[in-house]
């Protein structure tokens, strides 16, 4: 596990971009030469289907993994961004979190899968589900590091005190390696006033966790998975992806694993 960096995206806030920020900065790693693998473990499965992967595609999914029928590399599918792989996510992941109740290591599926796998990633990215349930706790048993995406509203700071204790929690219980590689500012609106408090606020408390980059609200970001592409892909001329390429930066540089091929 040691020559690959395992990046949780969560939140347990829906509708703060996490999906949106593993499409894109996975794209914008891969551009650099990395190889990169996004595995969708949300139930609704909007990371797959923002890489143009359609349902009727994904006979091979995360559930298999999680199950121990399928080894992790046998579940990667190619997208059609070059050195970006997934394993997408399907309906059948909804009942996973009561069919692992009575796995053994059920906190650690997720992990033990990456484990066993050949390492042909540099940076794994993991799209987690909106809820701290047993799929997100497998993500952070298995990740390295965590990225929080934020959205730039009030209720969104209560949400992220709920998110840190947990990391602790799990740092105590099962990962003690577990590092927050960042904070994500999402989703900000230059017109309202309280999105640049909420910014201030988030700052002054965590200080350099949080990215410098801030990604903006923007119609080309919400209208690329329509197209089953990554906003980079879709305009990389808009806003929102030139954010999501000077956040990669910003990853690259925080990467526990330097990997040599990041230009």
């Amino acid at each position: 596990m040691n020559a690959m960096n395992v990046i949780a995206v969560a939140n347990q806030k829906g509708g703060v971009g996490k999906t949106t920020t593993a499409i894109n900065l996975g794209t914008a790693l891969a551009a650099t030469g990395l190889r990169v693998l996004l595995i969708d473990i949300d139930p609704q499965g909007n990371a797959s289907t923002g890489l143009g992967i359609n349902r009727a595609e994904r006979d091979k999914s995360i559930y298999d993994v999680l199950l121990g029928e399928m080894p992790i590399a046998e579940a990667a599918m190619p997208t059609c961004v070059p050195k970006l792989d997934i394993v997408p996510a399907t309906v059948d992941l909804s009942g996973a979190e009561i069919e692992l109740v009575d796995y053994e290591e059920r906190t650690h599926r997720l992990n033990r899968a990456l484990e066993r796998s050949d390492h042909r990633w540099d940076v794994v990215l993991i799209d987690c589900p909106p809820s701290l349930g047993l799929l997100t706790l497998n993500a952070m048993v298995a990740a390295n590091s965590l990225l929080v995406p934020l959205q730039c509203e009030f209720f969104a700071l209560e949400g992220l005190s709920q998110l840190l204790n947990t990391v602790e929690r799990i740092r105590e219980r099962f990962n003690p390696g577990l590092s927050i590689l960042g904070v994500a500012l999402t989703m900000h609106d230059r017109r309202n006033r309280l999105t640049d408090q909420v910014s201030a606020d988030v700052r002054a408390v965590l200080g350099r966790v949080v990215f410098d980059t801030v990604i903006p609200r923007n119609v080309r970001l919400s209208e690329a998975p329509s197209h089953g592409l990554p906003a980079l892909i879709y305009d990389y001329r808009c806003s929102g992806s030139e954010a999501y390429i000077g956040l990669a930066r910003e990853l690259i540089i925080r990467l526990p694993n330097k990997p040599a091929k990041a230009a």
